[in-house]
């Protein structure tokens, strides 16, 4: 780009940058010297291939979405959380936000990921122990008592069962008094990932597909603020995908859900601002800043050229991040913090627009409430103390930062081309009527070609793990320790007793008959064309159960096998 293109862009961005609201803040170095919002090249100096590089707020979006960087708004602190029962849990958020949580972000158990009740012969002993336990909307009511849902953003983080839980927690901002078209914030919803990688599924891919399109549908007419899918490369990182798997498969599974959207006859420029992300912040520091810029860039440009968004907004890649869970040892635990707060300050660096830390003790057990909020204290550490927030994109321009971004995204674009080749080579009734990609993405699912890719790159980490090729302190170096053993939290079992007599006593006072006709008319709407959230919601107000809307649902869809790999 030459000197006069580059000028012109500075003179853009600094108009929209007047234009902003700042937050009150000192933007100064810790010695007192001003600090500039922005960085780019020298007056007068040429700079080849700067429109890729760009400025904040200004397509395509590699220097982040906004002209002011966290100068307008820091990251929302958004740090997961969720055990044993609702009120447990109930008073953990509450601590979390008197602390200066910004948002909240509910983990639920093992059972209710599967759509499963807490008295359900399945769940025995799993009740409360990697997450909440949630059986139907007085359990919602419960988790957020005293929390005002009108005014607090939640995230979600639950795939299969995504929409009756979505469901509940309408129910229960309802009995609270709040309008639904104002509440905010993330429900996950993204099945793709399940298949691939996490493995929490409870249909076929088609009705689960369904599911999620009813879902955007009724969010885009009548809760605009709420984002009904936050599409997740976590998991698929956390199962051992590299940087470059992990950006081209969650922005494929994207690209599924735009051509989902598109199916059912919405706008882009209206439902894809309902689309979040969720990416893992894992150790390797450049390489991880340079994995979230590409992601912004690669979106923007799909979404505009493949896509036809012409708005900003359904351009934007806004992201969530969390640090990486498989990077914490058993080994030397408190190692973990320093751990967490690298991977933390590469996800700043790359502009993420909420964060949660993990806790130094959860390759143990959950969050101690000490563990939590040193956790919590390692984001406002970031915040407040290091300056990380006075200036937009500050790695920008750096030749290493630009050369790992480049080489992302290239390799991202290769992936996308064999997802979509694996979509063309489908037998003709194989291919998916929704777009090319989503074709892929299914066929890729049913030959094990994602699990396949996945399992290689985990093998040849673990390999390299093995040989000391790669190290890691306190488990193949640097191996002697003084530290002695941690007070872990441990879930009482008591509490899977206490779960299921309240669900004992809430089945016994409900309406049955109406529980019946609710259940009734849902199956109705699952063998019909229309859309199901309605039907769904008069079951949840009836007081029917997740396993019981999962379960009539599974006995009308069946379930899904996943295809042996070897």
């Amino acid at each position: 780009m030459d000197a006069d293109a580059i000028a012109q862009g500075r003179r853009r961005w600094q108009e929209r940058y007047d234009a902003a609201r700042k937050r009150e803040a000192d933007f100064t170095t810790l010695s007192g010297d001003p600090v500039e919002p922005v960085y780019g090249p020298r007056p007068g100096d040429t700079v080849e291939g700067f429109e890729r590089i760009g400025w904040p707020g200004e397509f395509p979006f590699t220097r982040g979405l906004h002209p002011t960087g966290y100068r307008g708004r820091t990251w929302t602190i958004r740090q997961f959380a969720g055990f044993g029962n609702a009120e447990q849990t109930n008073e953990r958020y509450k601590m979390i936000l008197q602390a200066g949580g910004g948002g909240l972000s509910v983990a639920f158990d093992m059972p209710t990921l599967m759509g499963r009740d807490s008295d359900d012969p399945r769940s025995l002993g799993e009740v409360g122990h990697c997450g909440v336990a949630i059986d139907s909307a007085a359990d919602m009511e419960v988790l957020f008592s005293g929390i005002p849902l009108g005014e607090v953003t939640t995230s979600m983080t639950i795939s299969g069962p995504a929409v009756p839980v979505f469901c509940m927690y309408l129910v229960a901002a309802e009995r609270q008094g709040v309008d639904p078209a104002v509440l905010n914030g993330t429900l996950q919803t993204d099945i793709f990932k399940e298949y691939i990688a996490q493995k929490e599924w409870l249909f076929q891919p088609e009705p689960h597909l369904r599911l999620i399109g009813d879902l955007m549908e009724h969010c885009a007419h009548g809760i605009p603020a709420y984002k009904p899918l936050s599409v997740s490369g976590y998991h698929i990182r956390e199962a051992g995908a590299t940087a470059a798997q992990e950006l081209a498969y969650t922005l494929a599974d994207g690209f599924g859900y735009v051509e989902l959207g598109l199916s059912r006859g919405l706008d882009v420029n209206t439902f894809a601002p309902g689309l979040s992300f969720f990416f893992d912040a894992h150790l390797d520091f450049f390489e991880e800043i340079a994995k979230f810029r590409a992601a912004r860039r690669i979106w923007a440009r799909w979404m505009r050229d493949v896509y036809g968004a012409t708005s900003e907004k359904a351009q934007w890649l806004r992201f969530h991040t969390q640090t990486a869970g498989v990077s914490l040892t058993a080994q030397q635990p408190y190692n973990n913090v320093v751990r967490t707060a690298i991977e933390a300050l590469s996800a700043v660096l790359g502009g993420t627009n909420s964060l949660h830390t993990n806790a130094l003790d959860e390759t143990l057990a959950l969050p101690s409430e000490q563990a939590a909020e040193i956790a919590l204290r390692t984001q406002q550490v970031l915040m407040e103390e290091t300056g990380v927030t006075n200036v937009a994109d500050p790695l920008g321009g750096s030749w290493y930062v630009e050369a790992l971004t480049d080489r992302i995204e290239a390799d991202a674009e290769k992936i996308f081309e064999e997802i979509k080749e694996r979509g063309r080579r489908a037998v003709p009734d194989e291919r998916h009527p929704v777009g090319p990609i989503t074709s892929g993405i299914l066929r890729g699912i049913e030959d094990g070609w994602f699990t396949g890719e996945i399992a290689e790159s985990a093998f040849r980490y673990q390999r390299a793990l093995e040989k000391n090729d790669k190290k890691v302190v306190g488990v193949n170096c640097h191996t002697s320790t003084v530290s002695g053993e941690l007070e872990i939290l441990r879930v009482s079992h008591e509490v899977e007793r206490e779960q299921v007599a309240a669900l004992t006593a809430r089945k016994a006072a409900r309406d049955d008959a109406a529980v019946r006709r609710a259940l009734d008319a849902l199956v109705a709407s699952a063998r019909s064309e229309g859309n199901m959230i309605e039907p769904m919601l008069d079951a949840v107000r009836a007081e029917a159960t997740l396993g019981e809307i999962c379960g009539v649902l599974r006995d009308e869809w069946g379930v899904y096998t996943e295809p042996p790999v070897f």
